[in-house]
């Protein structure tokens, strides 16, 4: 799903339980993080269905107003379920550090601890703040089994254990108290149930004919919701407007995937580009109707009709928005002052353009062994467990400065 609202599963007193993670995100200046949920109250469902059904069908809530929430309403049971590395078993955890002690166990501890953190933070749960607080070993679990070595280290964890056995009870009651299950949308629920059999290939699943009012029903009420309803002209013909963001000004121009494979209007190398959507629409009218390589999408002649007849409108969905500008300042000053929404889309455009032009430099350079790349990963996929990417980063702001470049000679603006 979007990289920047994550499925997870917290297994708590009554259960495991399903709900959505906004990580850290910059929006206006400011840092944010949430969960799913509306002021005090903790919204996490039994079923992986009844989380589809919500966010299909609930459009207000304490996630309603993040940058990715509008494509969360069209994700599937499949995307909406927890991958394992975002299971969190912290009712589980005083069983946990009654093991040995590990790289395993220390580092299944850090995740847990790490989420327990953010809901505390985000909610306001101060008794769980001062718990988690009260000794120095919680704080220490992101560097691995180091800090347990030895006498001292031996000591660390002792303290470790202890809170833990004093004081968990007190961790999962906050919790508990915290988690409500709304209600849902019959129709929706019976839809995303039947999706949810099917996914798991259960032979005895309803029959389509059996939900087909209830999906009918939902149908309707997703028209609603942020990013659903009837597809747009450029939906049906699968190529999508887009908008970059260079240090030279904006420019639009098209993108689709055929094969999944990245195809941009353009040709050999280089990426056709206007400075507004109507000149972008003149064009396709004119010396745009051929000549490059979109002339391979079967839907091109619609287009092409359109624009001909002036009734094409180019419209940017905010999702196919590319800011190019300031990531490489971001990344020199730290991974907190990058925008992970900026980054993921800019990411997104450098792939997608290197793949089309053939060129590797890109794909190379944000490859998660490269030191670029690992920086990139951390803050798009963010994981409690991983150890954050070190200062100073110079040379990672250089090589994504070089790659930025590269992609802004690419533009032939016309």
């Amino acid at each position: 799903m979007a990289s920047d609202i994550v499925p997870i599963r917290l297994a708590l007193t009554e259960g495991d339980l399903v709900t959505l993670w906004a990580p850290r995100w910059r929006e206006d200046g400011e840092e944010w993080e949430a969960f799913l949920g509306d002021g005090d109250a903790l919204f996490a469902f039994p079923e992986i269905a009844q989380l589809a059904a919500f966010v299909r069908t609930r459009p207000e809530h304490d996630l309603s107003d993040h940058p990715a929430w509008s494509l969360v309403p069209r994700l599937s049971v499949a995307e909406l379920t927890p991958e394992e590395t975002h299971s969190y078993d912290i009712i589980g955890v005083p069983e946990l550090v009654a093991g040995e002690v590990d790289t395993w166990t220390i580092a299944e501890l850090a995740t847990i601890i790490a989420m327990v953190e953010s809901l505390a933070d985000v909610c306001g749960l101060e008794e769980v703040t001062e718990i988690l607080d009260s000794t120095p070993g919680f704080p220490l679990l992101h560097q691995g089994t180091l800090p347990f070595s030895g006498r001292e280290g031996g000591r660390l964890w002792t303290q470790v254990v202890e809170t833990v056995a004093n004081r968990w009870d007190t961790v999962i009651d906050a919790l508990d108290a915290l988690v409500v299950t709304p209600q849902v949308d019959p129709a929706a629920l019976a839809a995303a149930r039947q999706e949810a059999a099917e996914l798991a290939g259960d032979t005895d699943a309803p029959d389509a004919d059996d939900v087909q009012v209830e999906a009918e029903q939902v149908a309707g009420a997703r028209a609603g919701s942020p990013g659903a309803g009837a597809a747009t002209f450029w939906e049906e013909v699968g190529i999508d407007p887009i908008r970059i963001t260079t240090r030279d000004g904006e420019f639009v121009t098209l993108r689709c995937y055929l094969d999944d494979k990245p195809v941009f209007l353009g040709s050999a190398g280089k990426i056709d580009v206007f400075g507004s959507e109507r000149a972008l629409a003149r064009h396709l009218a004119g010396a745009g109707r051929d000549g490059h390589d979109l002339v391979a999408a079967s839907t091109w002649d619609d287009i092409v009709e359109r624009a001909a007849v002036g009734e094409l409108e180019v419209t940017v969905d905010e999702l196919n928005a590319y800011v190019l500008t300031g990531i490489d300042h971001d990344i020199a000053e730290g991974i907190v002052a990058v925008d992970p929404t900026q980054l993921d889309l800019a990411t997104e455009l450098l792939l997608d353009v290197g793949e089309w032009a053939g060129d590797d430099e890109p794909r190379e350079a944000l490859a998660e062994s490269e030191s670029l790349g690992w920086l990139v990963s951390f803050v798009i996929r963010p994981d409690p467990a991983r150890l954050a990417p070190s200062p100073p980063f110079d040379t990672e702001a250089a090589r994504w400065r070089g790659l930025v470049a590269a992609l802004e000679h690419r533009l032939r603006r016309l």
